[in-house]
Order: C-alpha cells, then sequence, then structure tokens
C-alpha cells in the first residue's frame, strides 16, 4: 500500500505543499497565542478579543474563493508563489511600522488571512496527482499542515512574552522565506490538471446540491478546529486563570490532536467510506461541546474532553476531502476554494460568537450550545445523504476504487 502510494503522484510536490500549508497556517492563526498580551496592551474587550482572532479566519475564507478562481486561471503554482509574497510582505510591513489600534490589528488579521487561503492551493495542487483510491491519504497528508498551528500555540506565547508581541511579526516571516524558495524549487503542477474555467462553470458547480452539502460538513468540521485553534488560548486564560505561555500549551496539545488525526481520517474514509466517518464525526463533536458548554469542568478533564474533539474534528477535515475529488472530480480546485471558504466562515463564526456570548451572558456556553447544535445538524445531512452518494459511486465505474 505504501509503495503503490508513493509511485502513485508526485511525493516532492506533496512534500512542498505541506510545509506551504504548514508555515502558513501558522502565520494565520498567529494572533490567538499573543491575544491576551495584544488584548493587554490595546485594551480590548472580550467581544474584541475574539472578532481579533475571528478576523484573519473570515478574511481567509473568503480568500478562498479568490484562490480558487485564480488556479484556474494561474494554475496552482504561480498562485502560491503570488500569495507567499502577499504574507511574507505584510508581516513585514507590520512589523516594521508597528501595530498600534484595535482597526490596525484587524487590518493585520485581514493580510494573515492570506495565509489562511493557502488550503485553496496546496490541497488541488495536490490532488490532481493523485488517483481516487489515494486521495483520502493523500489531501490528509497534504492537510496535516494544519499542524502549523500547533507550532504556533507552542512557541509564539513563550517568544511574545521574551522579545513583544510585534517583533515576533517579523521573525515569523523569515519561515516563510525559507518555504517559498522550497516550493519554487520542488512544487510542480500536474500535467492532468483540468483547462481553465469559465465563471459559468462556477455558477454550474454552485447549482449542484452536494456542493452546498460538502460546504456545509466542513463548515462544522474545520470551523470547529480553527475556530477553537485561535480561541482555547483565551478560553484557557479566562477560565482557568492561566498564563499566556501555559495556556499556549494547553491549547497546543489540543490543535496537536486535531491536525495529526486528519491524515488518519483521510485513510479511514479511503478504507471504511468519508460518510461513515464523518457520521461518528459529528456525533463526537457534538457530544464534545455539549459537555464543555457546562463551564465548571476542572481544568485536565476540560482539556482532556477538548482533545479528544480537536482529534474527531481533525479526522473530519481529512474525511470531507476524500469526498470532495468523488463528487467532483474535474472541480477540484474550484470546490476546494468553496468548501475550504465555509470552512473558514464555521471558524470565524465560532471564535466571534464565544467572545460575545462571554462579553454578554458572562459564560462561554452559549456559544458551545449552538456549534454543538450545528453538528447535530451536520450528522443529519451525512445520514441523509450517504445512500445516494453509494449509489452514485457504485454506477461510476471511474471511481470504483474509491469509498463513500
Amino acid at each position: 500500500m505504501k509503495r503503490a502510494f508513493l509511485n502513485a503522484g508526485h511525493l516532492p510536490t506533496l512534500v512542498s505543499c505541506f510545509l506551504y500549508f504548514d508555515l502558513s497556517f501558522m502565520v494565520w492563526v498567529l494572533l490567538g497565542p499573543m491575544a491576551v498580551l495584544i488584548a493587554h496592551d490595546l485594551q480590548l474587550n472580550a467581544g474584541q478579543q475574539g472578532l481579533m482572532v475571528a478576523t484573519p479566519v473570515l478574511a481567509g475564507a473568503l480568500l478562498r474563493i479568490v484562490n480558487g478562481v485564480l488556479i484556474g486561471q494561474w494554475q496552482p503554482r504561480f498562485t502560491g508563489i503570488v500569495m507567499q509574497l502577499v504574507v511574507i510582505a505584510g508581516l513585514t510591513i507590520a512589523w516594521l511600522t508597528g501595530v498600534h489600534s484595535f482597526p490596525q490589528v484587524l487590518i493585520l488579521g485581514t493580510v494573515l488571512g492570506v495565509a489562511g487561503a493557502s488550503f485553496a492551493i496546496a490541497l488541488p495542487m495536490v490532488s490532481y496527482w493523485y488517483p481516487p483510491e489515494h486521495q483520502g491519504m493523500a489531501l490528509g497528508l497534504a492537510g496535516a499542515g494544519n499542524s502549523g498551528t500547533v507550532l504556533a500555540s507552542l512557541f509564539v506565547p513563550a517568544l511574545a512574552v521574551a522579545l513583544g508581541w510585534n517583533n515576533v511579526l517579523g521573525l515569523a516571516a523569515l519561515p516563510l522565506v525559507a518555504v517559498l524558495v522550497l516550493f519554487l524549487v520542488f512544487a510542480r503542477n500536474s500535467p492532468h490538471y483540468p483547462p481553465r474555467k469559465t465563471l459559468a462553470d462556477y455558477a454550474r458547480v454552485l447549482r449542484a446540491g452536494d456542493a452546498w452539502w460538502l460546504m456545509f460538513f466542513y463548515s462544522i468540521s474545520f470551523g470547529g478546529f480553527v475556530g477553537l485553534s485561535s480561541f482555547l488560548p483565551i478560553y484557557f486564560h479566562n477560565q482557568y486563570g492561566l498564563s499566556t505561555i501555559a495556556a499556549g500549551y494547553f491549547t497546543a496539545t489540543c490543535v496537536f490532536a486535531g491536525s495529526f488525526a486528519r491524515p488518519l481520517g483521510g485513510a479511514l474514509a479511503d478504507r471504511i467510506g468519508g460518510t461513515r466517518t464523518l457520521s461518528f464525526v459529528y456525533a463526537l463533536v457534538a457530544a464534545v461541546l455539549l459537555a464543555v458548554s457546562r463551564g465548571n469542568l476542572p481544568g485536565p478533564i476540560a482539556l482532556g474532553i477538548f482533545v479528544i474533539g480537536m482529534a474527531a474534528l481533525g479526522m473530519g477535515n481529512g474525511a470531507v476531502f476524500q469526498l470532495v475529488p468523488q463528487r467532483f472530480a474535474r472541480d477540484v480546485g474550484l470546490m476546494t476554494g468553496l468548501v475550504g471558504m465555509t470552512g473558514g466562515v464555521g471558524g470565524f463564526y465560532l471564535a466571534a460568537s464565544l467572545g460575545y456570548a462571554q462579553q454578554l451572558t458572562g459564560s462561554y456556553a452559549f456559544g458551545f450550545i449552538v456549534f454543538g447544535i450545528l453538528a447535530l445538524a451536520a450528522f443529519a445531512g451525512i445520514v441523509n445523504v450517504r445512500l445516494r452518494w453509494r449509489k452514485d459511486v457504485s454506477e461510476n465505474t471511474g471511481l470504483a476504487a474509491a469509498r463513500i
């Protein structure tokens, strides 16, 4: 199986896209691990803190649509190069000029969203190199670039305390430059990449009901993952009185579980089917969120529950992208942008709603409960489409090796 996978695609592109995705995600959630320090310096209230960490998520979501369009016109490699240069320039300017107000930090968050939009470049670039039976594993490995959020949670708080959070912005640009060089040297577009698409093609995809189902499913799995990745440093600090560094370690533990469960979710979806994997994921996520909404759990127990929930969300991310190429084989680039966009919208909603729930009610419970209900709705959606999707695959000889 391993030899077949290694011979099926283009390993240098897979590794390059993983690193591009990984470091971009580290930068995308950069404000979360520094949120407590930034909030103290800029005198932000709970709602502003939630909006601060949610803004890069929303910007990344919307820009994924832009990237989904651009890779259809420019192809993924050139689009990825341009977007990396934009992020590097933005971080450098912010470091040199400083960030001194809430509006400025929102502008910075928007620039960081460009890094989050890397998702819509790296995944289709990898996808077109691999056949249907290896899509879950290939996209799971490329998508494990989610682990960049671990790097941010693990190292950024200590660096921000030692060097000042503004200096971390300049420091973060350095590994991005190194990854850009590797991307330039090793990443290649697949010869199987489809022809450029017209606006009519994008409208055609959006008219398909299955596109909206996949977008909704990812808004819960990835939305939950990135929303919690951004907000947990604030949550652990405020709910349990942890220091900035300790809250970062707690968050890193959770994010680690979610990041490295993504390839497992893709591989499991290849083996037992994406819909079966997702039905388990959404039921577990709903249970986790409803449990933590009680708010009276001891810190270690809450940490353990969040680890389980984030691992489930990570598996869900891999499973959704095992399904995307099965339903939209010739529109993976566009669908990656659309699905990734709704994932970011879900993350924006979760992070912002937790901040405003705390500000308006004095508790995070309402934010967790509503998102838990949405996870149950996703579970019902999977049950609704499962049989029809499996029937479609059984009738399509081109997808005979794939599992729905």
